[in-house]
């Protein structure tokens, strides 16, 4: 059994119009959104081993700041250049690469590459979060969905099970 987490990452800042894309931080309402929930993955016991992250500032903010809301034990980090802006297909890529002792494992990137890689891999769970998931994968969303596999690179479409979706604002009520 596998588990993945895909989270996007926080709201970011649209202050600075010159930054690239690649450099923009996170705005003070993305920053906020973050301990709601580090809240949410210990209550629910979703602490992955091993997280990949996209290189880009927001994305690496996003994970240092969930990292110091969930305390130890720590966990290894993969900061990877192809998770920016990735495609669905690109995203499978770098899972694949994983060793299969990593049982869970956490993913921080980019719309709408992690939109698309969650209903591509969704195959069935509640239909609500079903639905919340087709309508919209907003910054700050976390898809959690398992897999009766061994091997990451067994994943196949329509294959996971939506075990958690929510977002800050779910968890902001």
């Amino acid at each position: 059994m596998l588990t993945l987490s895909l989270l996007r990452h926080a709201k970011s800042s649209w202050a600075n119009p010159e930054l690239d894309d690649h450099e923009r931080p996170l705005s003070k309402r993305g920053a906020k959104a973050i301990p709601a929930l580090a809240k949410f993955i210990r209550q629910e016991k979703l602490k992955p081993s091993l997280a990949l992250c996209s290189d880009a500032m927001r994305t690496r903010a996003t994970l240092a700041l969930l990292l110091a809301e969930l305390g130890p034990p720590p966990l290894r980090i993969v900061y990877d250049e192809a998770l920016y802006l990735a495609s669905p297909d690109a995203i499978r890529t770098e899972l694949g690469r994983i060793d299969d002792s990593d049982a869970h494992v956490l993913v921080v990137g980019h719309n709408p590459g992690l939109h698309a890689l969650a209903l591509e891999l969704v195959g069935g769970g509640d239909r609500k979060a079903l639905a919340m998931l087709a309508r919209e994968f907003p910054t700050g969303a976390l898809a959690v969905l398992s897999f009766d596999v061994a091997s990451w690179k067994d994943l196949k479409n329509a294959s996971g099970h939506l075990d958690h979706f929510t977002t800050p604002r779910r968890l902001a009520t």
